[in-house]
């Protein structure tokens, strides 16, 4: 972490107490309590206001007044996988299973080394100097987990799904990678499938067999979950928040690159009005109104001005004549 400067190692945020490495996503809500937290309170660091204090902007207060609705890692991560890091955006095991001419297994890199085809596992997508997606988020998620029934949805399914929206006062703009693919699962039990993947040839191990109906129903059993039989592929989200990779405070996200009419970083955030983004026709009307009104009597007042000015000027002509 910033080898040059601070050298942070991974535990001095991570602080280690009984045995437990202090964390942000699983057991409590990720912002924390948007307050101090030092090791002298709870033993743990959990939020960047921990060391960098409610009100981190000295000579900017108007950036402090963000903190209350908008994450510190959304202005101060603007990319993620950035230096000619890679990170994985997309992997579709449906397309797991072809073979060459000869049956033997196909692997595939791309320029950059990266794997985007493997007999094993499918196709997958890389991407690096990421821009994160931005959704409201209060901390906490709900989980997706083994055996539970694929609930009615519209688009990709959600592996984890966000808690929060701007109603909500603990939930802040926060930045996310989304990872996406298509994985497989029962149509009829609608159930995401645990496969028997890694064995010997003819023990049904998809990575020795390539099929999956065998697979699913060795892995389901040994799961202890019910399998119809029957096999097809979902496509799925997954969202993993990004608080790492923080960049120097002169890289940090402009103004204007949320502040935009068209194709700012907060398009998709629709539910709230955001200045130089959004309009409000009646806000916009009133605010021409007044310009108008203003003009009116900026003019109103030039005119009276020089009406007085000449008459003054008229008057002292005429007295120096008399």
């Amino acid at each position: 972490m910033d080898m040059k400067g601070l050298n942070y190692s991974c535990t001095t945020c991570h602080v280690t107490k009984a045995h437990k490495i202090s964390g942000r996503y699983y057991s409590r809500p990720a912002p924390g309590r948007h307050q101090l937290a030092l090791p002298a309170d709870d033993g743990e660091r959990l939020a960047c206001e921990s060391c960098h204090s409610r009100r981190p902007h000295k000579k900017t207060d108007i950036l402090n007044h963000h903190t209350d609705r908008v994450a510190c890692q959304s202005c101060h991560i603007p990319r993620y996988a950035r230096g000619g890091i890679f990170t994985k955006m997309w992997w579709d095991w449906s397309t797991a299973g072809k073979l060459t001419e000869a049956g033997k297994a196909i692997v595939k890199n791309d320029k950059s080394g990266n794997l985007i085809y493997h007999t094993k596992k499918g196709d997958m997508g890389w991407a690096e100097n990421v821009v994160p997606e931005y959704f409201w988020y209060n901390g906490s998620m709900s989980y997706l987990q083994e055996g539970d029934r694929i609930p009615a949805h519209d688009g990709p399914l959600e592996l984890n799904s966000l808690q929060g929206n701007y109603a909500d006062p603990g939930a802040r703009i926060f930045p996310f990678k989304v990872m996406r693919g298509k994985q497989p699962y029962d149509p009829v039990e609608r159930m995401l499938l645990v496969p028997y993947l890694f064995g010997k040839k003819g023990t049904g191990a998809y990575w020795a067999d390539a099929d999956w109906v065998k697979a699913a129903a060795i892995g389901m059993r040994e799961a202890g979950l019910p399998f119809s039989g029957k096999v097809d592929f979902i496509r799925t989200d997954m969202y993993w928040p990004i608080t790492h990779m923080v960049a120097p405070k002169e890289s940090s996200v402009e103004c204007a690159e949320c502040h935009r009419r068209d194709n700012g970083r907060l398009a998709k955030l629709t539910s709230f009005y955001l200045p130089g983004r959004d309009r409000w026709q009646l806000l916009d009307s009133l605010g021409w109104g007044l310009l108008g009104l203003t003009f009116l009597v900026l003019l109103l007042h030039a005119g009276l001005r020089l009406t007085s000015s000449s008459r003054r000027k008229n008057g002292n002509v005429q007295g120096g004549k008399s």
